[in-house]
């Protein structure tokens, strides 16, 4: 198969960042050609420029779904951030609400979305909230999407989930199935997922109390991150909590925001 030429690259980027905001700088290329090669290889394909052609196509069969799924993907794992789910457990000790909405905006394998599950079936069952909540998970790729509400896991991905949780809320496969963990249903039925391009106008799916943004942002340039961000944070309550990854420095948008701990923030009452 030929390598990447820079002429194809660059159409490439064009055509992702136009779809979906995804900024890729000339040192993406080799991340971009060691993740489309095995799909085009499989496919029989000559080279990247067939394969640009077909996602570019009418008729690609959802294929440029699958190139999206292929350069979006990243490592994800259950309580990512701890500090972020111990902010919102003090803040629901000290709020006690009856009703709670949660948008995991960038929910990938399901992981944030499960364990702010978890977090909340034990806040509920403390009596710190009620019984009426709910978690809403949403991606761009279908693929991730797919594999969440599967709710199966390997077992390293729950690497930070304590004893007394693995207990409570997962059931671990034997035989065939050793080494993979799966959700139980008292958590899976308060989350449920959808498709979403952040990048595109928001339907009104909110209000939410809390939303995660985290560990999105770092596809995006300046201007589709402030566009992002407050896109979103226009289904965020009035004083609801907004948390992004903590390497994404500062929080880009004209939304008024109080920061609380690095990558967590307070919207500002209207």
């Amino acid at each position: 198969m030929h390598a990447l030429r820079d002429d194809t690259y660059g159409r490439i980027c064009e055509l992702m960042y136009g779809a979906i905001g995804l900024s890729l700088n000339p040192s993406k290329k080799p991340l971009v050609s060691s993740r489309l090669a095995p799909r085009i290889q499989k496919l029989g394909m000559d080279g990247f420029e067939d394969y640009l052609s077909l996602i570019t196509s009418d008729t690609d069969g959802g294929e440029f779904q699958m190139a999206v799924d292929l350069l979006t993907t990243n490592e994800t794992y259950f309580f990512r951030e701890p500090a972020h789910y111990d902010l919102l457990e003090q803040e629901l000790a000290r709020t006690r609400p009856r009703k709670l909405s949660v948008w995991s905006a960038a929910s990938s394998f399901g992981d944030e979305a499960y364990s702010t599950a978890m977090l909340l079936s034990d806040q509920q069952q403390l009596g710190r909230i009620g019984s009426d909540w709910s978690i809403l998970g949403t991606d761009i790729s279908d693929r991730v999407l797919r594999s969440a509400m599967e709710a199966v896991y390997p077992e390293d991905r729950l690497r930070n989930v304590s004893p007394e949780r693995l207990k409570r809320y997962c059931l671990r496969g034997e035989g065939p199935y050793e080494g993979l963990i799966s959700l139980h249903p008292k958590v899976r039925e308060h989350v449920r997922f959808g498709q979403l391009n952040l990048c595109k106008p928001i339907e009104d799916i909110g209000p939410f109390d809390v939303i995660f943004l985290r560990n999105v942002l770092i596809y995006f340039d300046a201007q589709t991150k402030r566009e992002v961000v407050d896109r979103v944070l226009t289904q965020l309550k009035p004083g609801g909590l907004f948390f992004i990854g903590t390497a994404e420095g500062r929080v880009p948008c004209n939304t008024p925001l109080q920061s609380l701990a690095p990558g967590a923030f307070r919207k500002a009452a209207a």
